[in-house]
């Protein structure tokens, strides 16, 4: 088991097939086990994209790189103020930290407090990215989790695990039980950004890649259970 997680999820995980942008059903259950991963005694800290709202350049492929990623990055921040009141209703307590202020809906990040926040058990959503273009959610999980010298990454995400291609367009596509991060890198799987695959590797942090649609696939992550994909370091 776990002390310390970064959950990381992707915006889409949130949304409807009916194309809204929220799902609560889906949230419901993401919630419940985070619930369930808080009761066991472990701190937890989210990392939520903001693809439900906005993916980059992809209204518009001329427009300015610089301001589609500052549109991306308040789409997280709507993800995180949406999903820390879910949280709210479950009686959890939960703080949504920025890198810049967003008035008085957020914090401004600090490593001290949140650090004293988890020790009280309270979970914290990282939204806004690291506040400057050109760099991912994945990026921004990476960087957080060294911050706070997380024991893991937990990567939920629409597909289970690791694979040496990709399953959707190859049939006979494996999957890794286990890969080092440097392999990740070498190899451009690209199933986590290349650049927070080099955080965790030089900062020696496991990473767990996982299906979020798998039963309690969180509860079993944050608990140290084999699932997905380990990458090790």
């Amino acid at each position: 088991m776990y002390k310390r997680v970064l959950l990381k999820l992707s915006g889409e995980a949130l949304a409807s097939e009916s194309s809204q942008p929220f799902d609560n059903d889906i949230i419901n259950k993401i919630v419940s086990q985070i619930k369930s991963v808080v009761h066991k005694g472990i701190q937890v800290s989210l990392v939520i994209g903001g693809g439900n709202f906005w993916r980059g350049r992809s209204a518009d492929s001329e427009m300015d790189r610089c301001k589609a990623d500052q549109i991306g990055m308040l789409a997280t921040i709507m993800n995180a103020v949406y999903v820390a009141d879910f949280l709210k209703q479950k009686g959890l307590s939960a703080v949504v930290m920025t890198p810049f202020a967003v008035g008085a809906m957020t914090e401004i990040f600090s490593k001290d407090l949140a650090l004293e926040y988890l020790s009280q058990n309270k979970i914290i959503i990282f939204a806004g990215g690291i506040g400057h273009p050109f760099f991912s959610t994945d990026t921004v999980t990476a960087l957080r989790a060294c911050e706070l010298k997380a024991d893991a990454i937990l990567y939920a995400k629409s597909i289970d695990g690791v694979y040496n291609d990709d399953p959707a367009k190859n049939p006979n596509a494996v999957k890794y039980d286990y890969i080092k991060c440097k392999e990740i890198i070498e190899k451009n799987l690209k199933v986590i950004d290349i650049s927070a695959a080099g955080l965790c590797y030089e900062q020696s942090i496991p990473v767990v890649i996982f299906g979020l649609l798998e039963k309690n696939g969180i509860v079993r992550a944050a608990m140290g259970e084999k699932i997905g994909t380990i990458v090790t370091i």
